[in-house]
């Protein structure tokens, strides 16, 4: 049954994960040449295979080539930890929030209230949370720091709310079980037993159905001092009944081990209205506890999966910059481009890009033969032009934690 669930509940996510704008995203960079005129070629070169904007990078401080190339690597390491922290908390969401609210997921994962594909084609730098006065490692800091709360945050949240959650189950499982396992306060009654009794104990025992005439027959049998006549039926589920039985206190043990040899279960279960009410009371405040954490953890998640995105954008942004820098020289100036290529197209935008742009570099014709190419760019496929994706996709691939 708990397969099953979690199937359905996969499914349901799938459905409306469907209803997000998501897409890969091409950043491409090239050195400047003759301004609007460059652009409108590569508009018109590639409209067949892709949908073309402009992607629009600030001018950022620069600093020295070692540092440059010191960040590249270090950029390329916090673009990993931002997108594996953005996963969690999607994957989070998207398993926490309840029935009714799983409709409104696409609203939930939405950028500066824009759907993640609108917030790319639109891409600005956000110049008060990244002032470009600042170093490119000064911004790569503000970026980490961000990302490390958010992540530290979030396990704080999560590990509360998920311990919540396993009390609740628990509670709801000792419900909700069978004879043998389920908490029998709520079943039995007060008049079922015989209380406050100083020699008596009363206790009740699972029988299988298909064992019901034998203990009946013979349950005063099973040890000595077992009262005759003191058995009763008191609730049946499945193929289970619950008897209830009273006998000298003293003889109890005796009777457990001869009743486990005829699959008679006896259940380790004293009546106290004491103890019912306070497992009630413990159950009904655990639940009290969750709905009530529930609103704030889903607008925190909503809230820092915005936040995780911008930042994420901000940092592919920050590696196309000093990667064009890298590889184009000063001055900083480059036309950068995002891309949507078409379904199916992907190859055929590929091969029209190396036939515009490989004169840029001839080491990156054959891009398979890496040999040639400096080490700091043989990170992967390399093209003559600088590249980098975004890939919107990654929460296609989250399942439950």
């Amino acid at each position: 049954k708990q397969w099953y669930q979690r199937r359905v509940r996969e499914f349901q996510i799938q459905h409306y994960f469907k209803r997000i704008n998501l897409s890969m995203f091409w950043l491409v960079s090239v050195p400047r040449e003759d301004g609007q005129q460059q652009w409108a070629r590569l508009h018109e070169n590639t409209k067949a295979m892709a949908t073309v904007a402009k992607f629009n990078l600030p001018n950022l401080k620069v600093g020295t080539l070692d540092a440059l190339m010191s960040m590249s690597d270090d950029l390329a390491k916090l673009d990993g930890y931002t997108e594996q922290v953005m996963v969690k908390l999607y994957n989070y969401l998207a398993h926490t929030l309840e029935e009714d609210d799983l409709a409104k997921l696409p609203d939930f994962t939405k950028v500066n209230n824009k759907d993640l594909k609108s917030y790319c084609y639109t891409f600005v730098w956000d110049v008060a949370k990244f002032p470009t006065k600042l170093s490119i490692k000064e911004i790569h800091d503000i970026i980490a720091k961000n990302l490390t709360k958010i992540e530290k945050d979030f396990k704080s949240k999560s590990t509360t709310f998920n311990n919540l959650k396993t009390t609740l189950v628990q509670h709801q499982k000792k419900e909700t079980g069978n004879l043998v396992t389920r908490n029998l306060a709520t079943i039995v009654k007060e008049e079922d037993f015989v209380n406050e009794s100083e020699y008596l104990v009363t206790v009740c025992v699972v029988v299988p159905k298909n064992s019901a005439r034998e203990w009946e027959n013979s349950y005063w049998k099973l040890a000595d001092f077992v009262v005759p006549q003191s058995s009763e039926k008191i609730f049946e589920e499945g193929d289970q009944y619950l008897y209830n039985v009273t006998m000298f206190k003293k003889t109890l043990d005796a009777f457990k081990t001869n009743a486990r040899e005829r699959k008679f279960i006896v259940r380790d279960f004293q009546f106290s209205r004491t103890i019912i009410e306070q497992q009630k009371t413990e159950a009904t405040n655990v639940e009290k506890a969750k709905n009530k954490a529930y609103p704030p953890l889903i607008k925190w998640l909503k809230g820092n999966f915005s936040e995780a995105f911008l930042n994420w954008t901000h940092v592919k942004a920050l590696r196309l910059f000093t990667e064009s820098v890298l590889r184009y020289g000063l001055p900083a100036t480059f036309m950068t481009a995002i891309l949507e290529p078409n379904k199916k197209s992907e190859r055929k935008l590929r091969e029209k890009l190396s036939a515009m742009y490989g004169n840029l570099d001839k080491n990156a014709a054959d891009s398979t033969d890496l040999g040639d190419i400096p080490a700091m760019f043989q990170t992967g496929d390399y093209y003559p032009y600088v590249y980098f994706d975004i890939n919107t996709s990654f929460v296609d691939n989250a399942r439950e934690l």
